[in-house]
């Protein structure tokens, strides 16, 4: 694994569960069987690793790449949801649910998955309380952020809406890895934000002009995250 702030972070599956707030808890037996039936999946640049309409059967952890929880209307409008970056568990909702999903997971460049299947989930979250309290928070820091999505786009200029997108793949919950560096574009950050190219770049522009992150080849690093918040 690589896990440097100027590269491309790369986990294996053992690394992301070392790292997640729920594994180090879970009583021995249920990490050697969450071990034994874990897989990966990889997913190639603009396809799908789920789609709205079908019936969930797995919870996910990004091992690396980044992809977007979007929803694409029959005439072709989408609004994006939010970014899913590496160390972010994701899916759950879905599962506990149980009804078919209601929008798509699309990979922004090429990423790798893993993937736990709804058997062994639905087994942790009937014997394991450590699990049942991550999930609880999970899904609580989830609806928060949404809740401030959804106030975002009636409130916010772009610029705080681009500050939002990104600060939102910062999360220290949802996207738990600490890393300043995003390996990502300018048109993925669009994408994510909800907002055109240019009006997106635009805002780029603005932050770094006002010292809260520099624009790199190959990514972007975050100098000031708490004044990209500030800005949200």
């Amino acid at each position: 694994m690589h896990h440097d702030n100027k590269k491309s972070l790369s986990l294996s599956i053992p690394a992301l569960l070392e790292l997640s707030g729920w594994f180090p808890q879970l009583e021995r037996e249920a990490q050697a069987r969450v071990l034994d039936d874990m897989r990966e999946q990889r997913v190639a640049a603009g396809a799908a690793l789920c789609r709205r309409g079908e019936t969930p059967m797995h919870w996910y952890g990004t091992l690396e790449g980044l992809l977007k929880w979007s929803l694409t209307s029959d005439d072709g409008r989408s609004v994006t949801f939010g970014g899913l970056s590496v160390g972010s568990w994701f899916g759950e909702g879905t599962l506990l649910r149980a009804v078919p999903r209601t929008a798509d997971i699309i990979a922004l460049r090429d990423s790798r998955v893993a993937v736990l299947p709804i058997d062994t989930f639905e087994w942790l979250h009937s014997t394991q309380m450590s699990f049942n309290h991550f999930l609880l928070v999970q899904i609580n820091e989830r609806l928060h952020w949404f809740m401030g999505n959804y106030a975002a786009q009636r409130l916010l200029d772009t610029d705080s809406q681009v500050a939002r997108a990104l600060a939102g793949l910062f999360h220290p919950w949802l996207h738990p890895l600490g890393q300043t560096h995003l390996e990502t574009s300018q048109e993925e950050i669009a994408n994510l934000s909800g907002l055109s190219r240019q009006r997106c770049n635009a805002a780029l522009n603005r932050l770094k002009e006002a010292g809260l992150l520099r624009i790199e080849y190959g990514g972007i690093t975050v100098i000031d995250l708490e004044g990209l918040r500030r800005h949200l």
